[in-house]
């Protein structure tokens, strides 16, 4: 199993990025994918998450209205759109995979916020 990320970048302050992340080897509709964020020092952050049972997606407090997680089955692909980008967003982000007892990790994609 594999997961790719992409996208991430230097951007601005107020700016947006699109982050992707490419499953390989996995029954890929059936599992629950997560972004994560995670900053040197700090624990790592869940930021949003979909659900591969009911479909439902859930965010953080602290990027919800942001950020928008989507999902294209059809590419194995999630999907992570950030608006408004603020400096505290600046983070490695990582994507995540579970289902059937298993856990996947992606090596992640660094995002800064920085004018």
């Amino acid at each position: 199993v594999q997961l790719a990320e992409s996208g991430g970048g230097l951007v601005k302050p107020g700016g947006s990025l699109r982050l992707s992340c490419v499953a390989s080897r996995l029954p890929f509709s059936t599992y629950t994918m997560s972004w994560y964020r995670q900053v040197p020092g700090k624990e790592r952050e869940l930021v949003a998450m979909h659900s591969g049972a009911d479909g439902s997606t859930s965010y953080a407090d602290s990027v919800k209205g942001r950020f928008t997680m989507s999902r294209d089955n059809s590419k194995n692909t999630v999907y992570l759109h950030m608006n408004s980008l603020k400096p505290e967003d600046t983070a490695v982000y990582l994507c995540n995979a579970v289902g059937y007892g298993m856990h996947y990790w992606g090596r992640g994609t660094l995002v800064t916020v920085s004018s």
